[in-house]
């Protein structure tokens, strides 16, 4: 209760500022007196969610992220694996994907309008390229970090191909893919708001740049909160789905600051004077950690 009570205090208190460095003018540096106070924001906010338009835009926001980045997820895993595990994949696919991958997501909206149709499909490709490659990643580098011991296991036990990516390779790899798939949903928001300002119809995106054009700055701060809170919502909703499938991995719980306690009748933490390695809690608990 004490965390979810400081996280809630340093909420209120930059709405504080925000309202007092806005309700004041305070132009010193920055120019706050051209920002819309926060009952401005609040004011217009609770008349878009009294329309349907609002609803409408978060609908079809979250439609586009949805479509695209399960598109990525899978096809990023599939192809991350694959890459990961043979040797002819990666000469054949490698060379093309590191050359595409630094590419911005964003960059590829013209080649988005000219070779899909209509612009919905447009902006969903734009969402899959965004978060493909940081799934792609995670997942390449998480197969490649395996230990070779627990494959020589299944194999050694009869396990065929199949059996030893079901088994081994897959859960093996979930953190690493599950740390791309949250990087990648921040990103497919950060693309798919930008290409709705560029070409879409509805949307937060589009939503928030038609304010910014009529100079409807409490509307562009509606969009923004908006744009924030669904980002937060869906990180965490992957955050805890990993959590979730790797619920059978060793959790620890790190303390910062937290001094290290030892047992009554157990060695001192520190170097051995014979051995020089580190020996009692200590070590116990780096140990746990790398697991």
């Amino acid at each position: 209760m004490t965390r979810y009570a400081l996280r809630a205090a340093s909420l209120a208190a930059a709405l504080g500022l925000w309202q007092l460095l806005t309700s004041l003018d305070i132009d010193l540096w920055l120019r706050f007196s051209q920002f819309p106070t926060v009952a401005d924001v609040a004011r217009t906010f609770a008349d878009r969610l009294a329309g349907p338009d609002y609803w409408t835009d978060l609908t079809d926001s979250l439609t586009r992220i949805l479509t695209g980045f399960l598109l990525a997820a899978v096809l990023g895993v599939a192809t991350g694996v694959l890459v990961a595990r043979s040797r002819l994949a990666e000469d054949l696919l490698g060379p093309l994907l590191e050359v595409v991958r630094p590419i911005p997501a964003i960059a590829l909206v013209p080649v988005a309008i000219l070779l899909f149709p209509s612009n919905e499909q447009g902006i969903v490709f734009i969402t899959f390229t965004a978060a493909y490659f940081p799934v792609l990643v995670s997942t390449r580098h998480a197969v490649r970090a395996l230990a070779p011991a627990w494959e020589e296991a299944v194999r050694t036990m009869g396990g065929s191909r199949w059996r030893i990516l079901g088994s081994v390779v897959l859960p093996g790899a979930l953190p690493g893919i599950f740390g791309g798939l949250s990087v990648g949903i921040g990103v497919s928001w950060i693309c798919v708001i930008s290409a709705e300002m560029i070409s879409g119809q509805y949307g937060v995106g589009y939503r928030t740049w038609q304010d910014y054009t009529v100079v409807d700055y409490p509307g562009v701060f509606v969009g923004m909160v908006t744009i924030g809170v669904l980002g937060w919502l869906t990180s965490t909703a992957v955050e805890l789905l990993g959590r979730r499938l790797t619920r059978w991995l060793p959790r620890t719980s790190y303390v910062p600051g937290a001094r290290t306690r030892t047992p009554k009748g157990a060695p001192p933490a520190g170097p051995s004077p014979t051995t020089g390695r580190t020996t009692g809690r200590t070590e116990e608990t780096r140990d746990e950690h790398l697991v």
